[in-house]
């Protein structure tokens, strides 16, 4: 005669309940275990010396990456802009009360803006010096012709000097809101072969596409070598102080 076991339901499902518990558990720790053994690879991977066979490049910081994105470039545009040299004659008696207007008509250079960060920002101007010349109404365009041919020759001797160069070092200002900026612009200004440091204050509008700094800023004259005319006609007989004005443009690119 077979004997059969007796299997009781209740002691079964509790048994078969346990083992899935049981098997539970150990998938749990696996998870668990593996999550522990990523992150730790991550975080090695993050610090891992340069030039490591396998280290990961560290990743950027967000307020790294915005301020990268935040800059903007302007190519200057001479076309619609102004930059006047305004000298306050000291010579002849013919010209008294009458001063000089002597306009870059070609530069070219680039401004960058950078919005979050306006230390970020940089300025260079260029100017052709053969392309300054006399603009003021006070003069005939007969005087015109003997300053300008003065201007070339004795004064700012583009022969010699063919180029007018400022190139910024350091940005700061503050936002003024809607898309305007006052800026201290520091740099160094080479005219006649001379480099002096000199900080150009700015008020800049953005406007869409477009860029537009306006300010001035003054110069000795004798800081940079550059001499009133001892020639025949004199006409160019200036004080040692030489304010610039700017009205410039840029177009973004």
């Amino acid at each position: 005669m077979c004997y059969v076991p007796v299997i009781n339901n209740r002691e079964w499902l509790k048994k078969v309940e346990i083992l899935e518990m049981s098997r539970r558990a150990k998938l749990a720790v696996v998870i668990l275990w593996s999550g522990l053994m990523l992150g730790a690879m991550a975080a090695m991977a993050d610090i891992a010396p340069a030039g490591v066979s396998g280290a990961a490049t560290p990743r950027s910081s967000p307020r790294s990456y915005s301020q990268a994105n935040a800059t903007a470039r302007y190519r200057l545009d001479s076309s619609q802009s102004k930059f006047i040299a305004h000298a306050l004659r000291g010579g002849l008696l013919w010209f008294k009360g009458h001063e000089h207007l002597v306009a870059a008509r070609e530069f070219s250079g680039e401004a960058q803006l950078n919005s979050v960060s306006l230390a970020a920002s940089s300025l260079q101007l260029i100017v052709q010096t053969d392309s300054m010349a006399e603009t003021s109404d006070a003069f005939t365009e007969t005087q015109k012709q003997i300053i300008n041919k003065e201007l070339r020759e004795i004064v700012l001797e583009p022969a010699k000097y063919p180029e007018i160069v400022f190139r910024s070092s350091s940005v700061s200002g503050k936002s003024l809101g809607a898309g305007q900026y006052d800026l201290k612009i520091k740099g160094a200004l080479t005219l006649h072969g001379v480099t002096r440091p000199i900080v150009i204050p700015a008020k800049v509008t953005l406007s869409g596409s477009n860029l537009r700094a306006v300010g001035e800023f003054s110069i000795d004259r004798s800081d940079f070598k550059v001499k009133a005319t001892s020639a025949f006609h004199g006409m160019v007989r200036v004080r040692k102080k030489v304010k610039f004005t700017f009205d410039i443009v840029g177009h973004r690119v």
